[in-house]
């Protein structure tokens, strides 16, 4: 069993491929201060260390990125933002700029050598991998062409050059900086980004379930409000059936009304379903919340069975817990999950005493694979398909985000989440009808607080649609 996918309304708004964006006047900015830097750098070396350099060149290299952010900053908005390829352009000319500012100053021998890592850790941060190897390669080739060819760096007492086994040090020594802090900067923020990408499905997630919960509060309240209306039309359409005998063509009509009213009647008894009654808009039950989480999946040709496992839980005393987004989208998710992937069906355990509330999720599939077991939780988990994996969950295309958004919103209300399978040692194969596959367990402490609904009173029903018998 693999990471459950989210819903494609989840998957449109987030993207399943993130592009990074970055502003053009960062990049001007950050070479202002290389210019700024290198124009100090030359005047240093000259006062107070009588270097000569081929001050004519080096003038030129350094009026080129001068004339290069005069013309961008003319040009574009400041507002600007370059996609992939713009920002990769800009960063290999900066490469470019400064290897041939090396190679007018001493190359490998110029101890700036080392600045030539910071377009590779700007490609790292901002852009793709793809990108940031390319800008990696220009950086390496970049020093190894300054390391042999070069002008070399002379005072009044002579070249200023280092020993062989130094220069192939330092060549060594910058290559493979390259290469190292490109992939941890781009490791670190690859990690970051699908965080920050996971924490934002979450989050659309979390209010969608909440503008359901919102909406269903209305109905509920609607189908209370106009309840008795459309009895009293139904009523008053029934006596005008008796009355009008003589009137076919009207009574009719009035047979019409009356019909209408019952679609009516129907209509927010179905739209109601979430909402229930009043009361239940706020809390309800252990086993009607589990109802309402499984719902949507009973349709999918698997069958769900909601069974209470521990001999002290008494069914009269179940739990009321607060209806909150987290609980509800978050259980949804774990059941989506398991119905993914069972063979023929799915089996939600509850168990409470005095101290914890316990649900666990089981399936008859294959279970989940070692591979995946130990990183359930975090986001963007991508494995290599098996053949046999192929063409499962053509209905749920996403960025599998399911089990990440189920344990940060579940851990929001104070609960902790264990994944596990149920067969030891794992085998890879479904054993339908035998609770054999994946294990989500979820336990909530009953001191959470905000878990359970206090002081209830009252009792916990269906809607009440008031009717008058036309008789």
């Amino acid at each position: 069993m693999t990471e459950q996918q989210t819903d494609p309304a989840t998957d449109a708004a987030v993207g399943s491929q993130h592009r990074s964006w970055v502003r053009l006047r960062t990049l001007i900015l950050l070479r202002w201060a290389a210019i700024a830097g290198q124009i100090v750098a030359i005047a240093v070396a000259v006062q107070f260390f009588t270097v000569q350099i081929p001050f004519g060149l080096v003038s030129a290299t350094i009026g080129i990125a001068v004339i290069a952010n005069l013309v961008s900053s003319t040009l574009f908005p400041r507002n600007t933002r370059l996609n992939e390829r713009q920002a990769t352009g800009i960063l290999v000319f900066d490469t470019l700029q400064l290897g041939l500012m090396m190679l007018l100053t001493g190359g490998i021998h110029n101890p700036f050598m080392v600045l030539i890592l910071a377009p590779v850790t700007v490609a790292a941060t901002a852009l793709s991998t793809r990108s940031t190897i390319m800008v990696g390669a220009v950086a390496i080739a970049a020093t190894s062409l300054v390391t042999w060819v070069n002008i070399p760096l002379q005072t009044a007492t002579g070249v200023l050059q280092m020993p062989d086994l130094f220069v192939f040090g330092l060549w060594v020594s910058v290559t493979i900086s390259v290469g190292f802090i490109g992939l941890y900067t781009r490791r670190i923020s690859s990690e970051m980004r699908s965080m920050s990408e996971a924490l934002l499905a979450t989050q659309m997630a979390l209010s969608r379930e909440q503008n359901l919960t919102d909406l269903g509060g209305v109905v509920a309240a609607a189908a209370h409000e106009l309840g008795t209306p459309l009895a009293t039309i139904k009523l008053v359409s029934s006596e005008l059936v008796e009355e009008l005998d003589g009137d076919d063509e009207l009574r009719d009509d009035a047979r019409l009304i009356g019909e209408q009213a019952d679609r009516c009647r129907d209509i927010l008894q179905s739209m109601g379903r979430a909402g229930k009654d009043d009361m239940l808009v706020k809390h309800a039950p252990l086993i009607a919340l589990i109802e309402e989480a499984a719902e949507p999946h009973r349709e999918r040709g698997k069958a769900l069975e909601i069974e209470i496992t521990c001999t002290e839980a008494d069914p009269l005393d179940q739990p009321i817990l607060m209806r909150r987004p987290e609980i509800i989208h978050g259980l949804r998710n774990l059941i989506q999950n398991a119905v993914d992937f069972a063979s023929t069906k799915v089996w939600i355990e509850l168990c409470w005493n005095d101290e914890r509330i316990t649900i666990r999720i089981l399936d008859d599939g294959k279970g989940y694979s070692p591979q995946v077991l130990g990183w359930i939780g975090d986001p963007f988990i991508r494995r290599r398909k098996s053949q046999a994996e192929h063409g499962q969950r053509q209905a749920y295309k996403g960025m599998g985000l399911g089990l990440f958004i189920a344990k940060t919103l579940l851990e929001r209300t104070g609960a902790t989440l264990h994944f596990a399978n149920a067969s030891s040692p794992y085998t890879g194969r479904p054993h339908p009808r035998e609770k054999s596959g994946a294990i989500a367990q979820v336990e909530w402490r009953r001191d959470t607080r905000g878990l359970e609904a206090k002081n209830t009173s009252g009792a916990l029903g269906e809607n009440i649609h008031f009717t008058h018998d036309a008789g």
